[in-house]
């Protein structure tokens, strides 16, 4: 699509009478669902299967995932400055078909290289066509209502778990390899076409933030509203403050517990409850009914509170959480689990985005986002490792998940200290 083209579709969208910013949170959020609902969700129920088809450890197939984040946080930053040089649309396009490929190349695994490989790519583009390149997009439409977009969007990968139950009974019907193979159909059939409607930046379309033009009466309360009001920092003035490292700490804290969760939480239900693999995939429907009902209400409560105190209870509460699932003896602490990292999870994540933006701005958005990711990729890598390896050198999930709860508990404090920086050039 041209950029006449884009612009004629955007204008369309204008006389329909909703701002253009909430198609591309639509699309960016229905396309972190796909991806959610057909891979990164329901990854724990292929662990089952692929242990049972080829009995490789749990370490094993725990790496592969922190592998594939730590792929995702390396190319991060190479992530950040494409989609500020060429914009979201084309970065996002390029990673569907790469996600595509890999998951089909997936259903042909016959060898642990193979399936690092396949992995890996799916991992590069869903990276690409990822939350950092749709937040891109979202944080230069919106201002006011900057941590309700951004929520919107996460609320689609929530939903996307809440689909693991379909994604489940196809494994059990169909088989892995097939369930495989035709998601990565379905990410290429509706991921381009959901690529198409996102656009970078506002003003080359004739659009104005939050849909607010400089005429229109509401702009002056806006524009007050706004805290370091039109100032941005580059990169290089962002890596010198003390806020961007403490926020990359603890958002790599918190993803120690999600990280782990999204691969070993099925496996440890089904072993330590004796549940089927349907019933411990239901824990994960029930965790993301609950990250969604978190990301609506967070995405408010950010656009309206502190978001710093905001985090630092998120983090407590996955501290929480974790630790009611370590020692979970039935089904009421399991749910106490998923209520606590649930909610925990839709409140935070929006949050984790949006004061990057409150702080930095949105010119070099990209590419500070990109930086951060290599210290929060640490965070994502090692919680699956860890537990892993504890599972198979000691037999349960206790020791590993009470390490993970230690670390999320030590990230709140990184928070604590995250306080805004002052704007570049200002007197300290």
């Amino acid at each position: 699509m041209t950029e006449a083209e884009g612009a004629v579709r955007t204008s369309a969208a204008r006389r329909s009478g909703v701002f253009y910013g909430w198609w591309i949170v639509a699309a960016t959020a229905a396309l972190q669902g796909l991806f959610s609902a057909l891979f990164w969700q329901s990854y724990g129920a292929y662990v089952v299967l692929l242990r049972d088809e080829f009995g490789w450890s749990k370490t094993m197939l725990s790496t592969a995932y922190s592998f594939a984040q730590a792929e995702s946080g390396t190319i991060g930053p190479v992530t950040g400055v494409l989609l500020d040089r060429f914009g979201p649309r084309a970065v996002m396009r390029a990673g569907v078909i790469i996600a595509a490929t890999g998951l089909m190349l997936f259903s042909q695994v016959q060898s642990p290289l193979f399936f690092f490989v396949t992995f890996i790519m799916i991992a590069i583009g869903a990276g690409m066509a990822g939350f950092l390149a749709a937040t891109t997009s979202i944080v230069n439409w919106f201002e006011r209502k900057r941590s309700t977009a951004i929520g919107l969007v996460t609320a689609g990968f929530a939903l996307g778990g809440m689909a693991v139950p379909i994604t489940v009974q196809l494994l059990e019907t169909f088989g892995w390899r097939a369930t495989a193979f035709g998601s990565g159909v379905a990410v290429l059939a509706l991921g381009l076409p959901l690529v198409q409607i996102v656009r970078h930046r506002p003003g080359p379309y004739g659009h104005h933030p939050d849909g607010i033009a400089p005429g229109d009466p509401r702009h002056a309360a806006h524009a007050a509203a706004r805290t370091h009001a039109g100032v941005d920092f580059s990169l290089r003035q962002a890596l010198h403050t003390p806020a961007f490292w403490f926020i990359a700490l603890g958002h790599g804290s918190a993803l120690v517990i999600v990280s782990a969760v999204q691969v070993h939480t099925v496996a440890h239900v089904k072993e330590s409850l004796g549940d089927s693999l349907a019933g411990a995939s239901g824990v994960i429907t029930l965790m993301t009914m609950l990250q969604f009902t978190g990301t609506l209400t967070g995405g408010w409560l950010g656009d309206h509170i502190n978001k710093r105190v905001l985090v630092v209870a998120c983090m407590v509460m996955h501290a929480s959480g974790i630790l009611l699932l370590a020692h979970a003896t039935g089904f009421a602490m399991v749910a106490g689990f998923c209520v606590l990292h649930g909610l925990a999870w839709g409140i935070r994540g929006p949050q984790m985005t949006a004061i990057r933006a409150d702080y930095f701005g949105a010119a070099s958005f990209g590419s500070i986002m990109g930086i951060s990711m290599i210290i929060v990729m640490i965070g994502s890598v090692s919680g699956p490792i860890v537990a892993g390896v504890l599972y198979d050198t000691t037999g349960s999930y206790v020791r590993g998940f009470e390490i993970l709860a230690t670390v999320a508990l030590v990230g709140s404090l990184f928070f604590v200290a995250s306080t805004r920086p002052a704007a570049p050039g200002a007197s300290t």
